[in-house]
């Protein structure tokens, strides 16, 4: 009988501690627009080498996005978009500060900076404002939900792997947040990409997991 007791308090208490965990937990999506997904976007045309592994991504970000959305995890859209001129980047000379102006990328209120339509945002979903750089929370009031709403466990999922995610998930760890990478829902340009920050980086700041795993924690 206390054999029995013991165990039904156990599972109890892990369901309590699961439910506190899901409740601090939010599922980010990174730059989930037309530039990257649509097969119209200038990123997808002019970088994305592996197709099939940016349209795998495509379909685990659905997945994970329908499954955050069941189970009442909060969902954040981490989007990028620039005014005419790109007066945000001022006269950036290198990296991407230069490579966005020149390529006319993410111009706001235009097709490549929208949201892609199967994942766009629906009532009730934050999306995060005011991002200027690589990371999500440059510039951005991204830190400041996640603390006002006691957020610690952030899963990230979005493009590019090896660009504005791994930013993304540097900046979280060294904020404090606990960071896990949705590895099948991102797509670097080509599989090499991938693999490296899989491989070499993610394990510096976080951790990474498929997108079935994270549907079945």
């Amino acid at each position: 009988m206390k054999t029995t007791i013991l165990i039904l308090l156990t599972f109890l208490s892990m369901g309590q501690i699961q439910a506190q965990t899901k409740e601090k937990s939010a599922l980010v999506l990174i730059e989930t627009q037309n530039e990257w997904m649509h097969e119209d976007g200038k990123l997808y045309k002019a970088l994305v080498k592996d197709k099939e592994m940016m349209k795998n991504s495509i379909a685990n970000i659905e997945k994970a996005l329908d499954y955050a959305r069941k189970n009442n995890i909060e969902v954040l859209h981490v989007g990028l978009r620039f005014e005419k001129g790109y007066p945000e980047l001022a006269n950036g000379k290198s990296g991407l500060r230069k490579a966005i102006q020149n390529a006319g990328t993410f111009p706001i209120n235009e097709f490549g900076s929208q949201f892609y339509e199967p994942v766009k945002p629906i009532e009730g979903e934050f999306v995060v404002t005011g991002r200027v750089g690589a990371s999500g929370f440059t510039g951005s009031n991204l830190d400041a939900y996640l603390r006002n709403n006691k957020i610690e466990n952030l899963y990230l999922v979005g493009y590019a792997t090896h660009v504005c995610v791994e930013s993304t998930l540097r900046d979280a760890h060294d904020k404090g947040y606990n960071t896990f990478l949705i590895s099948d829902g991102t797509s670097a340009f080509n599989r090499t990409q991938q693999d490296y920050v899989l491989n070499e980086i993610v394990h510096h700041f976080g951790k990474h997991l498929t997108t079935k795993e994270f549907v079945n924690e």
